[in-house]
């Protein structure tokens, strides 16, 4: 199970491009991230994931410390185990934060969108600032400590045009891990889907150019598209979930199936000092699961991010409705992602049937890429 705590109040997953804000009286309290903890050791399904989410979350550093104490406190009196996650914009991340989430083994995604055109469209401080510069150092501390520290971008309609070239970038600063999603509340008109369909067939070259010089990298959605082909059956089963896998805590407690849905009382599923209500949140659940009556008859369905209500929820206020964009955004990236497929499977590269086709890569490569680093800090 994961619990995603949200520090303060005054911004959601809408607010993907949320930085520096002032501190306001919406912040949680050490009480309310004891209880949430307290809740998560008693579900006893292994190690339970704490997120935590702003804002900005590292405005609130000392909060995170104590709730990861805590933890550990938790962990030395009762069964249970816990590990963590933040995604931060980068600003307040410093060589103390790095440390503590190397000691805790705290993982670490960083927000940025790319090259500066890009980025500082939306990627701004209080002073209304881009950002792009005052990350160059912050990149390249967090990936000397942190290799496999994932960014995560964002792509709006505005900055669409600059999709390659910001990927390209990423990778060019060290980034093995890249995961970009779609700004699907946009204003994204048919000559916008062009460009950016056209970026995505100019990424589909970089794939395989980097796939075929046995570059180690993963950049979604492309990664995920092909896996819902070739692990067919593996990819339905770990879709959306929600309230069932992860729970989200508003910051006075509430309790939610998702990021989306909190601060909407219809959505509540619970609070912590009285517990997960079980019957709301498997009704959510199970009104999420219903096929959508828009897609009962698209031959891709089983390979669409439509069944994901947070995302429905988002884009058109209803989990049963899909939004446009969204069919759209499918419509264009899966044939591009099977013909990378097939050009890669048909040429037997093997860096990439080790990719799609070995379970053990992951665990495999990751193995090969600590000796490696670590031989390098010897010489």
């Amino acid at each position: 199970m994961h619990f995603t705590l949200h520090l303060t109040d005054h911004c959601n997953m809408a607010c993907s491009y949320c930085y520096i804000h002032k501190k306001n009286s919406g912040t949680m309290s050490m009480d309310t991230a004891k209880k949430v903890i307290d809740l998560a050791a008693k579900s006893r399904e292994g190690s339970n994931g704490i997120i935590f989410f702003g804002g900005e979350p590292l405005l609130y550093k000392d909060l995170i410390y104590q709730t990861v104490e805590y933890c550990k406190w938790k962990q030395q009196k009762e069964n249970c185990y816990f590990h963590y996650k933040v995604t931060t914009n980068g600003l307040l991340l410093d060589e103390a934060f790095i440390d503590f989430s190397i000691k805790e083994n705290l993982f670490i995604a960083l927000s940025h969108d790319g090259v500066r055109e890009a980025h500082d469209k939306h990627r701004v401080d209080v002073n209304g600032e881009g950002t792009f510069f005052r990350l160059s150092g912050v990149s390249d501390a967090l990936l000397e400590a942190r290799p496999y520290s994932p960014v995560m971008m964002v792509i709006s309609p505005d900055t669409a045009e600059y999709f390659t070239e910001s990927v390209e970038y990423l990778f060019s600063r060290g980034f093995k891990y890249v995961i970009s999603s779609l700004n699907y509340a946009g204003n994204w008109t048919e000559p916008l889907l062009k460009v950016l369909k056209r970026e995505y067939e100019k990424l589909a070259e970089v794939y395989i150019r980097k796939t075929l010089a046995e570059d180690k990298f993963y950049f979604s959605p492309f990664e995920v598209k092909i896996s819902s082909h070739i692990n067919r059956e593996t990819y339905c089963q770990e879709r959306c979930e929600l309230g069932k896998k992860q729970i989200s805590v508003a910051y006075d407690g509430m309790l939610y199936p998702c990021v989306q849905f909190v601060g909407e009382e219809a959505f509540s599923i619970g609070h912590v000092n009285t517990g997960i209500d079980e019957s709301r949140r498997l009704g959510i659940y199970h009104a999420n699961e219903e096929e959508k009556e828009s897609c009962v008859e698209c031959a891709v369905k089983s390979r669409c991010n439509h069944y994901c209500g947070c995302l429905n929820k988002q884009t058109t206020g209803n989990i049963n409705q899909v939004s446009p964009v969204l069919c759209a955004h499918e419509r264009i990236v899966l044939p591009i992602a099977d013909k990378i497929a097939e050009k890669l499977y048909r040429k037997r590269n093997a860096m990439f049937i080790q990719k799609h086709y070995n379970d053990m890569f992951p665990l495999v490569s990751m193995i090969e890429d600590i000796s490696a680093s670590n031989r390098k800090r010897q010489y």
